[in-house]
């Protein structure tokens, strides 16, 4: 009979794997698609709304994924959820039109809501003081990323793209069977066994605080710019410093990498030090590289005593760089305090606030190409993607400011009420 400590880590083990798996998955058609789009000769719009269909549904299937996890518990969901995700992933290999890709592509998509279930389901396993830490382990599987980056190459050039979603799809079902084996019930479900059920609307009541929303817009920046700029990420090497497509692929995991594997430190952090005071720093080092990366490149032209003289201003590859590699390292903490911060207020429902703040932030990861690709046709800059990602951390902190202010002030008036009633209590007889 396994302890409870080792249940724990057990349970954090698997669902970390589980989210890996299902991460890779979710980003399968950043590779399969190149293939596709030449099979079928498709447009750049038509290979975009391919490639961007599964993040959009990964996204919206957070919250009703987190709701089931709260009603239901999380090794139920997660092991149902695998199951039936790796049914259209296997689907893939026998498409042969562009509809049957974006059908499939639909569900396939569901791998992305994977996040909500296991946050909660992880949470629920851990007490208060390691709840942080366990969350940020989790949210480490987006490097799962990662996986499809090194894996699904080598299978395309060995066995062609179609066997990758039946490698994908198998090693799905493997996955599920490994994590119901190596999994319990979380201690919540377990002992609420037999009681009664909380309604919809008392699980959707925490969703209409304003905090939760705020929550959202700090995910939204985090995760969502995340998701952002490493789409954007080669074509604005490519593009701006002139690399070639393996080169600038190859730098943009300097930034993905490490932002997916440090979530865990992110997560010890938090616990130590308090999620908002993470989140606080995480947005002013954000605001600090973007207001350089937003700079775009400038020359100046100098009329000087014997002639002109020509200074240009700007960031070369390497700077460039280690900024952006700055901002990716600050997102991996602030993923990861934003999730303890959420547990902080609502540990009953992680599954439905989580999964609300999960879609802001997916949403995020496929509203923010689109803004960029915008924002750089209106001004004509390509660092302006920079400078809405900029604006973006003002507003962020510009809420979490006032935000402070105002539970500061509501703390008071608590200490003042408390400080009367022990008064009253004690002048009587």
């Amino acid at each position: 009979m396994a302890s409870h400590r080792q249940k724990q880590f057990s349970v954090l083990g698997m669902s970390t794997l589980a989210f890996a798996m299902n991460f890779a998955v979710w980003t399968m058609f950043s590779i399969i698609g190149i293939r596709i789009k030449e099979e079928l000769g498709l447009s750049e719009a038509q290979f975009g709304f391919l490639v961007a269909l599964p993040i959009l549904t990964g996204s919206l299937a957070r919250l009703p994924l987190g709701l089931l996890t709260d009603r239901f518990g999380g090794r139920r969901v997660f092991f149902v959820h695998m199951l039936l995700v790796a049914i259209p992933i296997y689907g893939l290999a026998f498409a042969s039109q562009y509809w049957h890709y974006l059908a499939l592509g639909l569900f396939v998509g569901l791998a992305g809501g994977s996040f909500a279930v296991g946050i909660a389901y992880t949470s629920a396993w851990f007490e208060k003081a390691r709840q942080g830490t366990a969350m940020g382990i989790f949210g480490a599987g987006n490097a799962g990323a990662a996986i499809t980056n090194l894996v699904a190459p080598l299978i395309v050039v060995g066995f062609g793209w179609r066997m990758v979603p039946q490698v994908y799809s198998l090693a799905m079902l493997a996955m599920a069977l490994l994590f119901w084996c190596c999994t319990w019930n979380d201690p919540a479900h377990a002992d609420a066994a037999g009681q009664v059920r909380r309604s919809l609307k008392q699980q959707l009541a925490p969703l209409g605080e304003l905090r939760v929303w705020r929550f959202g817009l700090y995910y939204f920046f985090v995760f969502g710019g995340f998701v952002a700029l490493a789409l954007w990420l080669p074509r604005y090497y490519i593009a701006e410093y002139g690399l070639d497509l393996k080169t600038a692929s190859f730098i943009t995991m300097l930034f993905t990498l490490p932002s997916g594997l440090v979530r865990a430190l992110g997560g010890w952090f938090s616990d130590s030090y308090g999620a908002r005071a993470v989140n606080w720093g995480v947005f002013w080092v954000c605001l600090v590289c973007l207001f350089f990366l937003s700079y775009p490149q400038t020359t100046m032209t100098i009329h000087g005593i014997r002639g002109d003289l020509s200074l240009g201003i700007g960031l070369n590859v390497w700077l460039f760089t280690f900024l952006v590699f700055v901002v990716g390292i600050a997102q991996g903490f602030g993923k990861a305090s934003v999730y303890r911060i959420i547990h902080d207020y609502y540990p009953q429902n992680m599954g439905t606030v989580g999964g609300m703040v999960g879609v802001i932030g997916g949403l995020g990861g496929f509203c923010l190409p689109i803004l960029f690709g915008y924002a750089a046709d209106r001004v004509g800059v390509r660092s302006s993607c920079f400078m809405l990602l900029f604006g973006l951390t003002v507003i962020c902190m510009v809420w979490m400011h006032y935000a402070i202010k105002q539970q500061r002030r509501l703390d008071g008036r608590a200490r003042v009420a408390d400080v009367d009633a022990v008064s009253v209590v004690s002048s009587q007889p």
